[in-house]
C-alpha cells in the first residue's frame, strides 16, 4: 500500500488527526500528518492574519513548513484536506511542492469559487477528488 501524507490548515487540525486515525484503522501504514502540536490553542482559534501578529508565531511557521516539505518528501502520495474548499498560504506552499515532485494529489474538496478566495491554479493540481477515507485507501492499494 502506498503511503499518504495530509496537508491542510489549522484551523482543522482536530479533522485531519480523526482523518489520519480512519485512515491507519483501514490498514494505511504510514500516514504523515501536519504537526500542529507546536501551536497553542488559543492561536489556533484566530485567524491567520491575526495569528502573524504574533512574533513567536511567526518565528516557528517556517519551520514547521519547512519540516512538512520533508513529510512531503517521504510519501508517495499527497492528500490536502481542504475543507469546505479552503486552502491557506502555507498548504497552498505544500500542495505546490507536491506538485513539483510529481506526486498525485487528492484533495477532499473541489477549490471554493474564486468570488469567494478559491483560486483557479490550485483546482488544477487535483488529481481527483476524495470525500472518504475508504475512497482514498482504494486508490492507496
Amino acid at each position: 500500500m502506498k503511503s499518504v501524507v495530509i496537508c491542510g490548515s489549522q484551523r482543522y487540525k482536530e479533522e485531519i488527526k480523526g482523518f489520519a486515525q480512519k485512515l491507519r484503522k483501514l490498514g494505511v501504514t504510514v500516514v504523515f500528518e501536519p504537526n500542529f502540536e507546536r501551536q497553542r490553542a488559543k492561536m489556533l482559534t484566530k485567524a491567520e492574519n491575526e495569528r502573524l501578529k504574533s512574533k513567536s508565531y511567526r518565528d516557528r511557521v517556517p519551520a514547521m513548513v519547512h519540516e512538512h516539505f520533508n513529510r512531503i518528501r517521504k510519501a508517495d502520495v499527497c492528500f490536502v484536506y481542504n475543507k469546505k474548499g479552503y486552502l491557506g498560504v502555507n498548504t497552498t506552499l505544500e500542495l505546490g511542492f507536491a506538485h513539483g515532485l510529481n506526486m498525485i494529489i487528492y484533495a477532499l474538496e473541489p477549490e471554493m469559487p474564486t468570488d469567494h478566495g478559491g483560486e483557479i491554479c490550485r483546482d488544477i493540481l487535483f488529481t481527483e477528488i476524495v470525500d472518504k477515507p475508504e475512497e482514498l485507501v482504494r486508490r492507496l492499494v
